[in-house]
């Protein structure tokens, strides 16, 4: 029988690509890191070319006023970096956060759901400061997982194989952010190493004190009528705050994302193959380099005159 805490430590152990070892060890020079995690498309495909996602979590120090009262509130600080490595350049969206933040919101305290739907999925610990951190970031993981899956429970059918409770939790998720993706996208994810979901859940149930039947491959979930209220309660108030949260973390990220002109140069190139070039002056001031990009991007898009 699968535990979950040793279900988590083999995913996170998981030695990560060479190139993405070295991508860390520019993340790991901040001085208030303490943990470096990798999760996302890349982590499960493989294909490098694309954008890595990492999350810093960090010691909480060296934000002062009202900058730490916004991160406070609106966390994570989200940035785009770039480095050299033995495959190339690669490039990456780096969120970072307190380690104590993280912890917190996996365990369901927060009212954001970003923590515990992103790392319910596969994550990698490429880099901890020492065994301490390696051991409070693992027991974020663990409770991100239990608080996903006790809302698996009550978003997810009556009775059902373990996929169909974990696309009901994604796909209800999905729905109470703004995306680009639709709810569609929980099917992809799952696609991915089914057995994995398979396991996970009831795992999870049994680390969150969710009691269930299981008849073959049937699972029935059955919590207390107390816990299923509490359950209910707490997802309708993170559905209704869902977008609005969204809408005021794109707000700060429009004035505190670290490298928007890069990102979007690099964005742009990738999908439409038409160079931008990062001045000084869109790399200080990317909205107000917005129009003149947009600009270009619809005059090169321009078909030109037939012969």
């Amino acid at each position: 029988m699968t535990t979950l805490r040793s279900h988590v430590q083999r995913e996170l152990s998981a030695l990560p690509p060479k190139p993405v070892a070295e991508f860390v060890r520019d993340l790991a020079q901040d001085p208030h890191a303490l943990a470096v995690l990798y999760y996302g498309s890349t982590l499960r495909t493989g294909d490098l070319s694309g954008l890595l996602d990492f999350y810093v979590l960090t010691d909480g120090r060296g934000r002062r006023g009202l900058r730490r009262m916004v991160e406070a509130a609106l966390w994570p600080e989200v940035s785009y970096r770039e480095a050299d490595t033995s495959q190339g350049r690669l490039r990456a969206k780096v969120a970072t956060m307190p380690l104590e933040t993280f912890q917190s919101a996996a365990r369901g305290e927060r009212l954001d759901t970003t923590i515990w739907t992103r790392f319910v999925q596969p994550a990698a610990l490429v880099w901890a400061r020492d065994a301490g951190a390696e051991a409070q970031v693992q027991a974020g993981v663990e409770r991100a997982i239990v608080t996903a899956a006790c809302y698996a429970a009550v978003l997810g059918p009556e009775r059902g194989v373990a996929l169909e409770f974990w696309r009901g939790l994604f796909r209800q998720t999905y729905q109470a952010e703004f995306r680009v993706e639709d709810a569609g996208r929980a099917d992809e994810l799952l696609r991915v190493a089914p057995e994995r979901w398979g396991r996970l859940l009831p795992a999870a149930w049994r680390d969150g004190a969710i009691p269930f039947e299981r008849v073959g491959d049937d699972l029935r979930p059955t919590p207390s009528p107390a816990l299923a209220r509490s359950l209910r309660r707490g997802w309708r108030l993170r559905r209704a705050m869902g977008k609005p949260l969204n809408l005021a973390r794109i707000g700060k990220a429009a004035f505190t994302f670290e490298g928007a002109a890069r990102y979007a140069a690099w964005k742009i190139e990738r999908h439409t193959g038409l160079p931008i070039e990062v001045t000084p002056f869109r790399e200080r001031h990317p909205l107000l380099a917005a129009p003149g990009v947009l600009w270009k991007l619809l005059r090169a898009r321009r078909p030109g005159p037939q012969a």
